[in-house]
């Protein structure tokens, strides 16, 4: 059969999936703005389609998300037309809702199955848009409005969907019912055999001394540092966990841009916002204590998570991240916020320690706590990396689930 994947960031959630079926001896086909020229990628022919970000000025800020979906859109229904031109007739598409990349290629290839990854479905409350009061819009009008057209590209690839998948049950549930129904949820699967625990591993970062299992290690990371993953929640702890733990050694992984919220209205980054409101707190022999190391590479990551005795995470009611699952497959004591994604993953007590979102107070508890008790965090550790192999396993449990799935898709 052959497949064809559009992810403007390919291959995203589709990078175990892609080139199992082109190694299962199907055509794979990606089309991504990711890349300048055609290349092969594990099997998978990756294809570029162009797009630059449209010029917006003129249209009502609500239009934006969904301006961007058409043109966007647009943009890969050329590049879909030009392939079909040259023979290419897909059996199956997959894309990945987000950016409007399957708005139009049902009319390209009419009998092709179709399915989208869909990964969020925003609320104008209950989630994160009205999470988190120190962020919120201010006086804003239309809230539920503008929720409605930055869902509307997403709704519409969905409804010409034949199916969809997600990777988690709160994720799911964030559909609205008429489309729940579409969705199947299958985990984009983590590695538990690469990233496993290791008694004996140890870290070497640039600018830190060497880190091993008899260090006090406590990490920290995002993507990018920002309100949407709890930094400003983690900043704020920090003057209190530092003074509390004279030993601890404080990692935090992330660069500086912005992923999913939005950068400080005075410019400059959240590290700086952040750190301009706690370094007064901070005696500087502790400050040292703090590693900033911005981003890091796959193997030094798992080292990262491998060394640390205890992991933080926050998020809003969001997207849940793969850091999470990687830091349970690990085997790491986690400390996490009480937020409905990630009690998906973890239970409080079972496998991790649960806190309030906005309680600095309670993290630093939860995890002094930990680090003074050995036998919790061992516990801990293995029944979060228990469930993990259970449930999230790329090899044996996802991976498998997703190959069924689409291979099910494309049959009809």
């Amino acid at each position: 059969m052959q497949f064809l994947f559009l992810h403007q960031n390919f291959p995203g959630q589709f990078a175990h999936l892609a080139p199992a079926l082109a190694a299962a001896g199907h055509r794979v086909v990606a089309l991504t703005s990711r890349v300048a020229e055609a290349q092969v990628w594990r099997g998978v022919e990756v294809l570029p389609y162009r797009y630059a970000v449209p010029q917006d000025t003129r249209l009502h800020p609500w239009m934006t998300t969904l301006n961007r979906a058409v043109d966007r859109g647009a943009a890969t229904y050329r590049a879909a037309l030009a392939l079909r031109e040259r023979g290419f007739a897909p059996d199956c598409i997959l894309a990945h809702s987000g950016w409007g990349e399957a708005l139009f290629l049902r009319e390209v290839w009419p009998r092709a199955r179709m399915g989208v990854f869909s990964e969020f479905y925003y609320a104008a409350e209950g989630a994160d848009v009205d999470f988190d009061p120190e962020f919120q819009r201010a006086g804003e009008i239309g809230r539920v409005h503008r929720m409605r057209f930055k869902n509307m590209a997403i709704r519409m690839q969905l409804e010409e969907a034949d199916q969809g998948i997600t990777p988690t049950r709160w994720q799911a549930d964030a559909h609205p019912p008429d489309l729940r129904g579409k969705l199947t949820v299958i985990h984009d699967g983590i590695d538990t055999d690469a990233i496993a625990p290791d008694p004996a591993a140890s870290l070497e970062l640039a600018g830190l001394d060497p880190l091993d299992r008899s260090d006090e290690v406590i990490t920290f990371v995002n993507r990018n540092l920002e309100p949407y993953r709890g930094f400003h929640v983690f900043m704020r702890a920090l003057p209190a966990l530092l003074a509390r733990r004279p030993l601890a050694r404080v990692i935090v992984v992330g660069e500086d841009g912005v992923s999913y919220g939005t950068a400080p209205e005075g410019g400059g980054t959240w590290r700086e916002v952040m750190t301009r409101e706690v370094r007064g707190r901070i005696p500087d022999a502790d400050w040292a204590r703090v590693h900033f190391a911005g981003r890091i590479g796959r193997d030094d990551f798992t080292r990262l998570l491998q060394v640390s005795r205890v992991h933080l995470y926050l998020t809003y009611p969001f997207v849940l991240s793969w850091s999470l699952l990687e830091a349970m497959s690990v085997g790491v004591a986690i400390v996490a916020s009480d937020t409905g994604p990630v009690r998906e993953a973890i239970t409080d007590g079972e496998t991790g320690r649960l806190v309030d979102f906005f309680d600095a107070g309670a993290l630093v508890e939860a995890v002094s706590k930990l680090l003074d008790d050995g036998a919790a965090r061992a516990r801990l550790g293995a029944a979060a990396r228990a469930r993990i192999v259970r449930d999230y396993d790329l090899a044996r449990v996802c991976l498998p689930r997703q190959m069924a799935w689409i291979e099910a898709l494309a049959r009809g």
